[in-house]
């Protein structure tokens, strides 16, 4: 039984894709989207941990995986979650 009503569809983009950010950039999906990055918001955006981060960013997520947090946070950056 797979519920496909109620499932929700994100949005996702790998840590490389970020690196056109100066660093301290606060990244949040509407700079995404508008950057080209993402086309569509759908119910949010996941990060996932593909590629390498070499600076310190402020990433606004609805979802990261457990790799992209740990490379976010050892950029001197960080993984914020948005609530929703």
């Amino acid at each position: 039984f797979k519920n496909a009503r109620f499932r929700k569809e994100f949005a996702e983009l790998n840590l490389e894709r970020l690196e056109v950010f100066e660093a301290g950039t606060i990244v949040t999906p509407e700079v995404m989207l508008k950057r080209g990055l993402v086309r569509k918001l759908q119910d949010g955006v996941k990060v996932l941990g593909r590629g390498e981060l070499t600076k310190a960013l402020t990433v606004r997520a609805h979802k990261f995986s457990a790799r992209a947090q740990e490379v976010i946070t050892a950029a001197g950056g960080k993984a914020e979650l948005i609530e929703g």
